[in-house]
C-alpha cells in the first residue's frame, strides 16, 4: 500500500494514553490511532497508529495501517497503481475481501483472509494493488518491517503462507510471522518478529509464553480488550517494552474480540521514513525518488495494471532527519 502522507508522523496527533494504574503489572502505553485518506475521489481512510512521534518502531515494524470494514459501493476499495518501496518488507493481512498483488519481481498473487503475503523491497521493488471485482467488504491491516542496515539492500523477494489456526484456551491464534502458541511460520525475516492474529471468545482470558527480549504491540481489530491489565478500545496499539515472559489478554466484552499482536528485538538503528520508502539519510531519499521519477531499473515494472504508476511527491525544503525509538 502507498502512504498519501510524506511525513509520516503528524505533529499534531495525540500522545500516548495514561495507563492503567497497578504498579505490579507490565507498564503499557496506548498509541491511539489517527485518520488518515490514503487519496482519490472517494478517500479509502485508515487507522494509522504506527509510527507515532513517541514510538517509531516496535521491534522491525515501523508502519501499522488498519482499515475496514469498508463498504466498497461506498468507498470504491483498494486501487493503488504501481508504486515503489525501498529498505523495507510489506505485510498484508486481511479480514475480510480479496486483494490482487502485481509487482515488479513478477509476482501475481492475491491477498486473501487469513493469508499473509510479505514482499521484500530491498534495494527497490514496485507493486499495485487492487481490490477484485467480487470484493463487497475491505478490512484488514497493512504493515511495514524495516530492514537492517545489513539487508537493506538485498534482493526483491516474495512470500505467501496461510497459517493453520491454533487453538487457544479461550480463542485461537494464526500466526504468521514468527513464533507463537507452539506453532513457527516458515516465512523467513531478517531480524526476530512475531506477527498473529489473535481472537478471543467472549470473557476469555488467555496467557501466552513470549520471548522476553522482544517489546509487544497489540492491535485491537474489534471488542474490548485488556493488555497486561490495560484497557484497550477498538484501533488502539498498546506496546510493551521487553521483559515480560508472558502476556494475558481478557476479552471483557460480551462478543469475540479480535487482535494482531506484533513483535520483535529493538531495532536500535535510526531511519528515515518517506513517502514510499525508508534509508538512513536525506541523501537516500533523494536518490530513491529520483531515480523513481527516471523509472530507473533499480524498482523494474509492474506488468498487468491497467494504467499510470504513481509519480513520487515533492520532497520538502528541509533536510528529512533519521528518526528512532525516545529511549
Amino acid at each position: 500500500m502507498s502512504t498519501a502522507e510524506t511525513d509520516l508522523v503528524d505533529p499534531n496527533a495525540a500522545g500516548p494514553r495514561a495507563t492503567g494504574s497497578d504498579p505490579a503489572a507490565p507498564r503499557v502505553e496506548v498509541l491511539p490511532p489517527r485518520d488518515v485518506p490514503l487519496g482519490g475521489p472517494r478517500a479509502m481512510t485508515v487507522r494509522r497508529t504506527l509510527p507515532q512521534r513517541s514510538r517509531t518502531l516496535i521491534g522491525a515494524w515501523c508502519f501499522v495501517d488498519h482499515y475496514g470494514p469498508d463498504d466498497v459501493a461506498d468507498t470504491g476499495g483498494m486501487d493503488v497503481a504501481p508504486h515503489p518501496h525501498t529498505g523495507l518488507q510489506t505485510v498484508s493481512w486481511l479480514f475480510t475481501g480479496e486483494i490482487e498483488h502485481r509487482d515488479s519481481l513478477g509476482v501475481h498473487a492475491y491477498v486473501r483472509p487469513g493469508e499473509v503475503n510479505l514482499m521484500t523491497s530491498g534495494h527497490g521493488i514496485a507493486h499495485s494493488e487492487v481490490s477484485t471485482p467480487d470484493t463487497t467488504t475491505l478490512h484488514g491491516v497493512q504493515l511495514w518491517v524495516a530492514l537492517s542496515q545489513e539487508h537493506r539492500h538485498t534482493g526483491r523477494d516474495f512470500h505467501h503462507h496461510a497459517p493453520a489456526p491454533v487453538a487457544l484456551d479461550g480463542g485461537e491464534a494464526r500466526v504468521f510471522l514468527g513464533t507463537l502458541a507452539g506453532d513457527t511460520s516458515p516465512v523467513p525475516t531478517f531480524t526476530p518478529l512475531l506477527g498473529a492474529e489473535i481472537v478471543l471468545r467472549p470473557g476469555a482470558t488467555v496467557t501466552l509464553s513470549v520471548d522476553p527480549a522482544f517489546e509487544h504491540g497489540l492491535l485491537v481489530d474489534a471488542g474490548q480488550v485488556r493488555f497486561a491489565g490495560t484497557p484497550l478500545k477498538p484501533a488502539d496499539l498498546g506496546y510493551l517494552s521487553p521483559g515480560p515472559t508472558t502476556l494475558t489478554l481478557t476479552n471483557t466484552g460480551d462478543t469475540d474480540a479480535r487482535t494482531i499482536l506484533l513483535g520483535g528485538t529493538p531495532f536500535e538503528e535510526r531511519i528515515v521514513m518517506w513517502w514510499n520508502f525508508i534509508g538512513r539519510s536525506h541523501e537516500d531519499i533523494v536518490r530513491a525518488r529520483a531515480d523513481w521519477q527516471a523509472a530507473a531499473d533499480r524498482f523494474g515494472e509492474v506488468q498487468g495494471y491497467p494504467g499510470d504508476r504513481l509519480p513520487a511527491p515533492e520532497l520538502p525544503g528541509i533536510p528529512l532527519k533519521p528518526r528512532g525509538n525516545m529511549r
